[in-house]
């Protein structure tokens, strides 16, 4: 067997024996489902019933406000206000809204109050804003007699039928869900890189500070040491994640199916809103479906394990040379930063420039440029790339790859032997001259 392999072998081996490898691994799917659990519980809550008195002079606007599971609308228009603004102040009331006796809704529509103790939000203040604005708008109608029924009938509701050059039925918002598909995978890419850089990078510096590097250094040439710890890692990570989503699933069918737990924040409302979607839409959701396995999946599954390779081989031989230059992970934090900084690039161009125009010269670019092409081409393959494109970004990748390694392997070199001196930016380009 080469050296490079008991290497990886070591590697590997020293991963997934470690107690708190073997926690994670098992832990982890736990946790992220009854996350999702008590998520899905807290929004199944049924929150506080907040009363809100009305003060309204005018006597127009109070009947307009209806009660709901959220909110209970109290008509107070003959309570003095000093006395409801000392209720709201005792928090006998959660909110109280005055309106004050003006007949001109020109210089009222300025005048309106809401009194709480607390900041109400945004949202909620715009739906009373728009229940009086509505009823003063039909007013105003009245008013220069136009007739509002008319008018309701006049307005206009354009939608714009899609269709492909082909003669084909286009789907609204099939853009937005291709950016997700590919975001997704795009963000895994990301997190896997982070984390996993990270493991090498921490092993480079136990191994480095236990001097125990001294010893493995006398048997073998750094790169082939370098290297073995990136292969290796990346095994274990790829183990663990397997194992993460064989007991997440399964975790999650037996809660949802065994169990039925809700998961995720789900509410009474957003299942009413789905089931008459699904009615109005009917046959609509099974062309979105067709869509959607229209996708080019198999290049997408393939691509993800191919960028994900190159992405993580790339950054993990940064980690590395950062590892072997530092004595702890203090010293490191003003090296990864450069490095960090082009992966959420990436994510950022993504879904800035490819929901919009994913063959456009940016996009394209960045898919070429290989600190980005792993998270910027996942987000474009969804919406169909040639397979020149394709096959030219990895080229690339893993051509950068080893031109990187060559350069990391040199600092990983000189670094892993030096004790007590913090590097400097210009201490590792002098490194590469060694």
């Amino acid at each position: 067997m080469s050296k490079l392999a008991l290497i990886v072998k070591r590697e590997f081996i020293a991963k997934v024996r470690n107690k708190s490898f073997i926690v994670m691994t098992f832990l982890s799917p736990l946790l992220f489902v009854g996350i999702a659990l008590f998520v899905g519980y807290l929004s199944n809550m049924k929150s506080d019933l907040k009363t809100i008195a009305i003060h309204d002079e005018t006597g127009r606007f109070v009947n307009e406000f209806k009660s709901d599971k959220e909110y209970k609308y109290l008509n107070l228009s003959k309570v003095d206000v000093k006395v409801l603004r000392d209720s709201v102040l005792n928090e006998s009331y959660e909110g109280l809204l005055v309106i004050p006796n003006n007949s001109q809704n020109d210089s009222l529509q300025n005048q309106v109050q809401f009194i709480s103790n607390d900041s109400p939000s945004i949202v909620y203040i715009s739906e009373l804003e728009d229940v009086i604005t509505k009823k003063m708008t039909a007013e105003n109608f009245q008013r220069v007699g136009l007739d509002t029924l008319k008018i309701n009938k006049a307005k206009a509701d354009v939608s714009i039928q899609l269709n492909k050059a082909s003669g084909e039925t286009a789907l609204k918002g099939l853009n937005e869900i291709k950016i997700f598909i590919g975001g997704a995978f795009g963000y895994l890419i990301m997190m896997f890189i982070i984390i996993y850089g990270n493991m090498v990078m921490r092993s480079v510096i136990e191994e480095k500070t236990s001097r125990i590097i001294e010893v493995i250094i006398s048997s073998v040439k750094p790169f082939q040491l370098m290297m073995g710890k990136i292969i290796g890692t990346s095994l274990a990570g790829i183990l663990q994640f397997l194992i993460w989503a064989i007991l997440g699933l399964a975790a999650m069918f037996v809660m949802t199916s065994v169990f039925g737990a809700q998961m995720g924040a789900t509410t009474d409302a957003q299942t009413q809103a789905l089931q008459a979607a699904q009615n109005q839409m009917g046959g609509e959701l099974q062309l979105y479906l067709n869509e959607i396995l229209n996708l080019p999946i198999a290049t997408i599954l393939v691509s993800f394990i191919i960028y994900f390779i190159g992405g993580y081989f790339l950054y993990s031989s940064f980690y590395a040379a950062i590892g072997a230059a530092v004595d702890n992970e203090t010293d490191s934090q003003q090296f990864l930063m450069p490095i960090i900084m082009p992966l959420i690039l990436g994510v950022y161009i993504g879904f800035f420039t490819v929901v919009n125009d994913p063959n456009g010269t940016v996009a394209t670019v960045f898919s070429m440029v290989p600190l980005t092409s792993p998270i910027v081409m996942m987000m474009r393959i969804p919406f169909g790339v040639p397979l020149w494109q394709i096959v030219l970004s990895i080229t690339i990748l893993f051509g950068t790859f080893f031109g990187v390694v060559w350069f990391a392997s040199k600092i990983y070199r000189v670094g892993i032997l030096m004790y007590g001196k913090k590097p400097t930016w210009k201490e590792l380009y002098k490194w590469l001259k060694y």
